[in-house]
C-alpha cells in the first residue's frame, strides 16, 4: 500500500470496517472496505495464480480466511451514513448485528501491555521499599513475654512505650541526664477482637511496684535473669540493670493481671519526626504557656506543633494541673488523640509524600519485638487499629493513690478499690464507651444454659483438666471442691489434649442440673457451658468434664466476665479537650 493508502487506511474508524454482506446478510470485517470489490472472491496469498518463478518451491502458508464475495458494482449493496443505525435484512433479527467497539476499548487494547509493564514495575518497586522500612525497624526477642506472631482475629494487647533515654540533637533539656532509657511514658493499648473500640490505658512511671525476675537475650545469644525488685518505681521495669522491654511487659502483667502481647517503643526524637511527617499536631491549651524549662510558648486556645514544640508540649511538667506526672499523662493523652486523627485524616492518607515520610518516620523511631517485627505485620496491626472509630478509642488511667509511706507525696500505689475492676474489663473484652457491639450480650439460649434446677453439690461428678491455667491449678481445684464446696465425687486426670484460653464445661443434657451448680460455685458465665457429651470416669459412670483455660484465677475465684466496664476518669480520641 503507497503512502496514501496508508494515510486512508489509519483514519478508518474500526467501526466502518464491518460491512453488511448481501449473500449472507450478516455484518462481516473488511480491512479496505473503500477499495472497489470484484463479484469474484480472490485467490489465497501464495497461490498458483499469483505465483511467480519457484512458487512452487516457497514454504506453504497456513490459509487465511477468504474475503468475502461482494456484490458487483452494477449492482450496489445497501449503503448507510456514518453512526445511522442499519437496516437488517428480511428476515434477520436484529440481534445478529455485529457490536461496534468503542474507543475506550481500543485504547485498551493498545495500551494493556504497557500497563503491565507498570504495573510490574511498581510491584517491584513496592516490595524494594517495604524491604528498605524493614530495615529501619529495630527489633527486640523477649521470648515469652510477648506472643510470637500477630493474628487478625482477637483482640490484642500492645504496650507503648516512650523512654527518657537523650539521644539526637537538642535533647539535652529532657529527661535524665545519662539515663540508660526508662520506661517514662507507658500506655496499655487493649483492642477489642470485634475491632469496635480500643482502651489506651496510661500506667504512672512513678506507680510502686514489684518488678519479677526478668529473662533478657544478651547479644551473644545466652539469656541473663535480671533479678526482680520489690516496692520500686514502674519506670525503672526498663533499662535498669540491663532490663528490656520484655521486663515492662513482664510487669504489667504482674500488676494488672493483664497478659502483654507485643510491644512498641520510642524515644523523644519520635515525637519530632512523627509530627513533622504529618505536617503537625493540633492541640489546645485554656490559657497562655511559656514554660521555661521545656521553652514551650503557646498563646491560648488552638495551635499546631511539631518538631521541638510538639516533644515540649508532652514533656512540659510544669504547664498544667499540678505540675504533677498525673497531669502530664492526661496532656499526653490528648496529644496522642490528635495525633492519631491526623494520621487518619483525608490530607495525610490523600498525600503520597506525607505517606512516605510517615512511613520512614515511624520505622526508624520504632523498637518493636520480634512477634511483629516485620513491615508487613506492622501494616497488619495499623489496619486493625484504623477499623476501631476515633469515638470509640478511650484514654484513661490506672486508678491510684498517694503513696501512704511518704510524707512528701512524690509516687503513688495501686488503688485496691478501683483499679481491679478496671484490669478486670479489659481482660473481658469490655468497652469503656457505649457501642454498638455486634454481640452486645449473650445469645438467649446461651443466657438459658444457667436455667433452671440445681442438684446438690454431693451429687456432681466431674473429672477436671488442666488447659492452660498455672501448673497444679487442677489439684488445686480438686481439693478445694472436696474440702470446701462437698463436690466429693471429683477428679483431677492432668492436663487437656488441648490448651484453651477459657475455661470450659461440658456435659449430657441429663447433666445439666449438676453443670448449673458446679458453674454457681467455680462463677462461671452461661458461655463457659458447653452442652454435647460428657465421659465415662474411673467407676464407669457418666461425669461432666471441667477444662481450667488461661483465665483460671485460683480456685474459689470467680471467672465471670463483667458485662459493664466501670465508671471513670477518660476521655476519647475524636474529641479535642483544651489542656488546663
Amino acid at each position: 500500500m503507497d503512502a496514501q493508502g496508508r494515510g486512508r487506511a489509519d483514519n478508518i474508524d474500526p467501526a466502518d470496517q464491518w460491512v453488511l454482506n448481501p449473500n449472507t446478510g450478516e455484518y462481516e470485517l473488511r480491512l479496505t472496505p473503500s477499495a472497489p470489490q470484484s463479484g469474484v472472491p480472490r485467490p489465497r496469498r501464495g497461490s498458483p495464480a499469483n505465483a511467480g518463478p519457484g512458487a512452487g518451491t516457497r514454504a506453504r502458508r497456513a490459509p487465511e480466511r477468504e474475503s468475502p464475495p461482494t456484490p458487483s458494482p452494477d449492482v450496489p449493496g445497501p449503503r448507510r451514513r456514518r453512526g445511522a443505525p442499519a437496516e437488517p435484512p428480511p428476515g434477520r433479527r436484529k440481534g445478529r448485528t455485529k457490536p461496534k467497539k468503542s474507543k475506550a476499548k481500543k485504547i485498551l487494547l493498545w495500551t494493556g501491555g504497557s500497563m503491565a509493564f507498570v504495573l510490574v514495575a511498581v510491584s517491584a518497586a513496592g516490595y524494594l521499599y517495604l524491604k528498605h522500612l524493614e530495615g529501619n525497624v529495630s527489633t527486640t526477642d523477649v521470648g515469652s513475654a510477648g506472643k510470637k506472631g500477630f493474628s487478625k482475629d482477637e483482640a490484642f494487647n500492645i504496650l507503648i512505650i516512650g523512654t527518657d533515654k537523650r539521644t539526637g540533637a537538642g535533647n539535652e533539656g529532657y529527661g535524665d541526664a545519662g539515663s540508660v532509657g526508662h520506661a517514662d511514658t507507658n500506655i496499655l493499648l487493649h483492642v477489642s477482637k470485634d475491632r469496635t473500640n480500643a482502651t489506651a490505658l496510661s500506667i504512672p512511671r512513678d506507680l510502686i511496684v514489684d518488678v519479677p525476675d526478668c529473662p533478657t537475650k544478651q547479644p551473644d545469644g545466652t539469656t541473663k535473669v535480671v533479678p526482680g525488685t520489690q516496692n520500686v518505681r514502674f519506670n525503672t521495669s526498663l533499662g535498669q540493670d540491663g532490663r528490656d522491654p520484655g521486663c515492662t511487659m513482664r510487669t504489667v502483667k504482674a500488676v494488672t493481671g493483664i497478659p502483654v502481647d507485643h510491644f512498641m517503643m520510642a524515644d523523644f526524637n519520635a515525637v519530632k519526626t512523627l509530627t513533622s511527617a504529618v505536617g503537625g499536631v493540633d492541640v489546645c491549651v485554656a490559657h497562655a504557656v511559656n514554660d521555661k524549662e521545656s521553652h514551650l510558648k503557646l498563646p491560648a486556645g488552638k495551635s499546631t506543633v511539631e518538631g521541638e514544640q510538639a516533644l515540649a508540649f508532652v514533656r512540659t511538667r510544669h504547664s498544667f494541673g499540678n505540675q504533677g506526672d498525673l497531669d502530664r499523662i492526661k496532656v499526653q493523652q490528648q496529644f496522642l488523640g490528635s495525633l492519631m486523627r491526623k494520621m487518619a485524616s483525608g490530607d495525610t492518607l490523600s498525600n503520597p509524600a506525607k505517606l512516605f515520610s510517615l512511613a520512614e518516620a515511624a520505622t526508624k523511631a520504632l523498637t518493636v519485638d520480634t512477634g511483629i517485627g516485620k513491615v508487613s505485620t506492622l501494616k497488619d496491626v495499623a489496619l486493625e487499629l484504623k477499623k476501631v472509630p476515633t469515638k470509640n478509642i478511650t484514654f484513661t488511667t490506672v486508678p491510684v493513690l498517694d503513696n501512704p509511706a511518704e510524707k512528701v507525696k512524690a509516687t503513688v500505689v495501686v488503688s485496691q478499690s478501683q483499679a481491679p475492676a478496671v484490669f478486670d474489663a479489659i481482660k473481658g473484652d469490655v468497652s469503656f464507651t457505649a457501642v454498638k457491639q455486634k454481640e452486645k450480650k449473650e445469645k438467649a439460649e446461651v443466657a438459658a444454659r444457667l436455667k433452671g434446677t440445681r442438684s446438690a453439690a454431693a451429687d456432681i461428678r466431674v473429672d477436671i483438666y488442666n488447659g492452660g491455667a498455672p501448673a497444679g491449678s487442677a489439684q488445686e481445684t480438686l481439693n478445694w471442691l472436696q474440702n470446701t464446696e462437698g463436690v466429693l465425687k471429683s477428679s483431677q486426670l492432668g492436663n487437656a489434649d488441648a490448651t484453651l484460653s477459657k475455661t470450659t464445661l461440658e456435659y449430657a443434657p441429663d447433666q445439666a442440673d449438676q453443670a448449673r451448680k458446679l458453674a454457681d460455685l467455680m462463677g462461671l458465665s452461661a458461655s463457659a457451658l458447653k452442652p454435647g457429651k460428657s465421659e465415662k470416669n474411673s467407676q464407669g459412670l457418666p461425669a461432666i468434664v471441667l477444662t481450667l483455660g488461661k483465665d483460671f484465677k485460683g480456685a474459689g475465684v470467680s471467672l465471670t466476665t463483667p458485662t459493664k466496664a466501670p465508671e471513670v476518669d477518660k476521655s476519647t480520641a475524636d474529641k479535642t479537650v483544651c489542656a488546663s
